[in-house]
C-alpha cells in the first residue's frame, strides 16, 4: 500500500513540470498579431487560460497576447493551422487552430 502511495505522488508531482503544450505553425508573409508584426518564418504557440505566448523560433523572442478560448464541439484539428484576415492590405491573424486537439484560439483586434 505504501510504495503504491508513493508511485501516485510521484507521478502527480510531475503533472506540475510538464507546463503547457506548445504547438508550431509557419508563417509564409507578413501578418500581425495584436501589436506585434510577424515575420515569416516559423512560431512556437503556448496558451494558458486567456493568454497566449508566441515564441520566434529563429530569434526565440517571445510576446503573450489575450486569447479567447474555444473548442470545435469536440472534432480535432490535424494539424496547427493561422486563419488570417485582411484588413487595409494586411493580414491580421484571428484565430490559431491547435493540431492534434480541438482547441482554437480567437484573437482580438
Amino acid at each position: 500500500m505504501k510504495s503504491s502511495l508513493i508511485v501516485a505522488t510521484l507521478a502527480l508531482s510531475t503533472l506540475g513540470f510538464a507546463g503547457p503544450k506548445s504547438y508550431e505553425f509557419t508563417l509564409s508573409s507578413r501578418a500581425s498579431l495584436g501589436a506585434n508584426e510577424l515575420k515569416p518564418g516559423e512560431y512556437r504557440v503556448k496558451f494558458d487560460g486567456a493568454q497566449a505566448t508566441v515564441t520566434d523560433e529563429q530569434t526565440n523572442k517571445s510576446f503573450t497576447v489575450p486569447v479567447k478560448v474555444e473548442h470545435n464541439n469536440g472534432q480535432k484539428f490535424g494539424q496547427t493551422t493561422v486563419q488570417s484576415a485582411n484588413q487595409g492590405g494586411v493580414d491580421h491573424i484571428v484565430q490559431i487552430n491547435l493540431g492534434g486537439s480541438d482547441t482554437k484560439l480567437e484573437l482580438g483586434q
